[in-house]
């Protein structure tokens, strides 16, 4: 299952009216087969600018990151879901890209550099570039000499 972050800003409000609401958003993810690996809290802050939402206008909200795992079709309906919650002021779902992790081994470390993978495919890229020092102009003019000399 690929990893999302969920921002998540949600009205001010009591905190336990706030615990009712995070664990409406968090049963919502597990209803879907999703997993959370993490919850951020960032604090209780003033918006940028005021934003209405539902029919109320905000000018502060609490801030969430959500980190899930979940499959991507769940994602559209969690989108939906939390669209239509009257809590929930916004929400952006950022997807985490996956780290590649180049396996490396002592073996190609030990040996030179002229023997390294690498190194003879930059040594083959240098090959086949134009040398700009040692290139000489070709005029295609067709004619021993460049008639435009004086």
């Amino acid at each position: 299952m690929p990893a999302y972050e969920f921002a998540i800003m949600i009205r001010a409000m009591p905190k336990t009216e706030l615990k009712v609401c995070l664990q409406r958003i968090s049963h919502a993810i597990f209803d879907r087969g999703g997993i959370i690996r993490n919850i951020d809290n960032l604090g209780f802050n003033s918006m940028p600018y005021k934003t209405s939402a539902h029919g109320l206008v905000h000018r502060e909200a609490n801030y969430f990151v959500f980190k899930v795992d979940t499959a991507s079709q769940a994602v559209s309906d969690l989108k939906e879901e939390y669209s239509r919650d009257v809590d929930i002021i916004r929400q952006r779902v950022f997807k985490v890209p996956t780290e590649n992790q180049d396996a490396c081994t002592l073996q190609e470390e030990i040996l030179p550099p002229a023997y390294r993978k690498d190194v003879q495919k930059m040594i083959e890229i240098g090959k086949t570039q134009v040398n700009r020092f040692t290139y000489k102009f070709k005029y295609n003019s067709g004619l021993d000499y460049y008639p435009f000399q004086k």
